[in-house]
């Protein structure tokens, strides 16, 4: 772990060096000055659906422009998984698996497939190589969205149909639309179900919990930190950190997430009913 550790502060130095010193080689950028910039420029094609993925999924934790947003996410034009991306083999698995930082918040995992995820690494690096330089914005003003164009009538239906059991326009979302008022804001809470089920602060999100049951029958309980085939850590009321070898279902993993309906749905809705579903929120004042 320290190794790994070490190699990325060392990876992280050599691209800030880059940053100072200049960099040779192609890429689409003739002003590149560090080697995050000097890289052959994406499908404009993937580039834009990546940028539609990004705004819906990303935005709220990571900004419009990358330098992190009202959730709380990190600063990615200066991330050395971004930095050191090519063709989101970096990316990827952590928009798949989410990312566990001691001292930061945590990413949760986001259920994208590989090619949008591709893409949405495209559309980071095509903003990546506008900066005027290492961990600065592109030039320009930001371009206001406006996101109220759905239908609020389908969007009723829509939420009954795939939302109620859950939540309840004259429970825990009564009057969000004056609660909320922007637009994107209130579109990124619903569709991240920031702050659980009761759409509260960030520091209210709820966590999501595992029990894990060895072959002894001894059962750890606490919060979920890393789950994979091989692998599941949690954090323990005290504070202390177990992890576990796994091998097939052994040992027993039970996972409690009260964000899995919203992380259900997000391969599943379209541009549409997301639209849709905001243009009603918006109406419940």
């Amino acid at each position: 772990m320290r190794a790994a550790v070490l190699l990325w502060v060392l990876v992280g130095l050599a691209v800030g060096l880059g940053a100072q010193g200049g960099g040779q080689g192609g890429g689409g950028n003739p002003n590149a000055t560090f080697p995050a910039q000097q890289r052959t420029p994406g499908d404009p094609a993937v580039i834009e659906r990546g940028r539609g993925i990004y705004e819906v999924n990303c935005r709220s934790c990571h900004g419009p422009d990358l330098r992190g947003g009202d959730l709380g996410g990190p600063n990615l034009l200066r991330s050395p998984f971004v930095l050191n991306d090519q063709a989101g083999e970096l990316i990827t698995p952590i928009v798949q698996e989410g990312l566990a930082t001691a001292g930061a918040q945590p990413m949760p995992p986001i259920g994208l497939s590989d090619e949008d995820s591709r893409a949405v690494a495209e559309y980071v690096h095509s903003v990546l190589a506008t900066a005027r330089g290492q961990g600065a914005p592109p030039a320009g003003p930001e371009v206001e969205l406006n996101v109220l164009v759905g239908n609020a009538a389908a969007g009723q239906t829509y939420f009954e149909a795939r939302c109620s059991a859950c939540h309840s326009e004259t429970g825990d979302l009564q009057g969000i639309g004056a609660r909320i008022l922007d637009a994107k804001e209130l579109q990124n809470t619903w569709v991240r179900g920031r702050g659980g089920r009761g759409f509260g602060p960030p520091s209210t999100r709820a966590q999501t919990r595992v029990v894990v049951t060895l072959p002894t029958g001894e059962r750890a309980e606490g919060e979920l930190l890393r789950l994979d085939d091989f692998l599941v850590v949690l954090r323990q009321a005290a504070g202390r950190e177990r992890s576990f070898a796994r091998r097939g279902d052994v040992p027993q993993v039970e996972v409690d997430d009260p964000m899995a309906g919203h992380t259900d749905l997000l391969p599943v809705y379209t541009d549409a009913d997301i639209h849709n579903v905001t243009a009603y929120l918006a109406t419940l004042k």
